[in-house]
């Protein structure tokens, strides 16, 4: 359970993510998706409830745990480029020195061709357009070899060569055994992204899978 001030933006929702399945957060603004991440990833305090990764609490197991906030929540003016991003996802792993190694910058190569960004490495990262930068960031997850994913929104804002590219490494990610947990308001994409889904208006509706979750009845409850 989750509150802003004084109100309750997400009451008592329980919800359990498999090894291996891509879990979508549905529902309308304000339902709670973005909100359930944040709390998930110790961004915002719970009010009751327990959060665990592999049965651990995040500290234990925080270099396993890959996070994406939104886009609006990222400063892309930041004088950064494209590759040090993606070697953010590398920190936890670098040691007291904070230098990248061999294995590090063959971490971030791997990643960044995964999600086609090679030769845009040395731009910018305010430069890329919408879905580039999802795919940047979706590349630190992967270079941070995180087992489990918590990507709010990856597909607002994004082409369709984008969002073709995401969609189809997430379903590689959990063909690989990773959990992910993801965030979106594209129904119609939704059975070829997800197994299982969570129907969220301020609490869990339903929990089940993606064509259970997309029946009429159903939508309407949240929607």
């Amino acid at each position: 359970t989750v509150a802003y001030q004084h109100h309750l933006a997400l009451m008592d929702a329980t919800v359990e993510a498999s090894a291996g399945h891509i879990l979508a957060l549905l529902g309308p603004n304000g339902a709670g998706k973005s909100t359930l991440l944040k709390a998930a990833v110790g961004l915002l305090p719970t009010i009751r409830g327990d959060v665990t990764f592999f049965g651990e609490r995040l500290q234990q197991v925080r270099q396993r745990v890959g996070y994406m906030s939104q886009a609006a929540e990222v400063d892309w003016d930041f004088p950064t480029t494209v590759r040090d991003v993606v070697m953010m996802g590398r920190y936890g792993r670098l040691g007291i020195t904070r230098r990248p190694r061999r294995r590090d910058r063959a971490a971030v190569a791997e990643a960044l061709e995964r999600v086609e960004l090679t030769d845009r490495a040395q731009r910018q990262i305010g430069a890329l357009s919408g879905g580039q930068r999802k795919r940047a960031f979706l590349a630190r997850c992967i270079a941070q070899d995180a087992r489990i994913l918590l990507l709010d929104e990856p597909f607002a804002g994004v082409d369709k060569r984008s969002e073709a590219t995401v969609v189809r490494l997430l379903r590689e990610l959990a063909a690989d055994g990773r959990t992910v947990l993801v965030s979106t308001h594209d129904l119609q994409a939704l059975p070829q992204l997800a197994q299982d889904a969570v129907l969220l208006a301020g609490r869990v509706v339903f929990h089940g899978p993606v064509r259970q979750a997309l029946q009429a009845d159903r939508l309407a409850s949240a929607f």
